[in-house]
């Protein structure tokens, strides 16, 4: 019998940074393809750096799906749940992150290529429909399983080992950007005070990018 319930707050949040990232991305880079957003060395630079840590925390994360929440499932729920198709979307998801990677690369090489622009628009496209039905197919089938079959001590454990590899500094502020007021007073009130003064360090960093960004 579990004693706690699982808090998946923090992984909602991770999902819906993961959505709303590669959706500006698609929109900035099709600005740039379009002659619509003006394609200067410091904001190809930027998106080129954002976009390679994306695509490594948007890996790392799937990763730990399958390596450290996937046997927990397996475990407590078995054949109450079949992982197969999840998995099978991570696997097909590195190409296309190797790819992004490849092309913000080749746009902060030519800043004024539209076609290397529009490429990775393309692929930036791709990569935010297949995160919206994956991650919608994801927290409709498995939070619920989580809910019923994991204990909340062991979803501490799933979330202490999936923020191993992770970068904070890259993380925190877009739990921020993303989280609503309520949700970030939640994490805050949990964390503590030592959270609050690693966002504080971060930001400001995290912010200038933002604006070579997106203006």
């Amino acid at each position: 019998m579990k004693q706690s319930a699982p808090n998946l707050l923090g992984i909602t949040i991770n999902h819906r940074s993961m959505r709303g990232d590669a959706r500006r991305f698609a929109d900035v880079t099709r600005g740039i393809a379009e002659g619509r957003v003006p394609a200067t060395p410091a904001r190809a630079k930027a998106i080129h750096q954002y976009l390679t840590t994306l695509c490594n925390g948007i890996h790392h994360h799937h990763q730990a799906e399958d390596d450290i929440l996937w046997p927990v499932l397996q475990a407590t729920a078995g054949a109450e749940i079949d992982l197969a198709e999840l998995t099978d979307d991570h696997a097909q998801l590195d190409p296309l992150l190797d790819r992004i990677r490849t092309q913000s690369a080749a746009l902060a090489a030519t800043p004024g290529d539209r076609d290397t622009a529009a490429r990775l628009a393309d692929s930036l496209a791709t990569l935010r429909d297949l995160l919206d039905e994956h991650i919608e197919d994801e927290e409709r089938t498995i939070f619920p399983v989580i809910r019923r079959y994991v204990s909340g001590e062991q979803w501490q454990r799933v979330e202490a080992g999936v923020r191993k590899g992770g970068k904070i500094g890259f993380e925190l502020p877009r739990i921020e950007r993303y989280a609503t007021a309520e949700e970030l007073a939640e994490l805050l009130r949990e964390a503590g005070p030592v959270l609050r003064l690693i966002l504080a360090t971060v930001r400001p960093g995290f912010l200038r990018r933002e604006k070579a960004i997106f203006g």
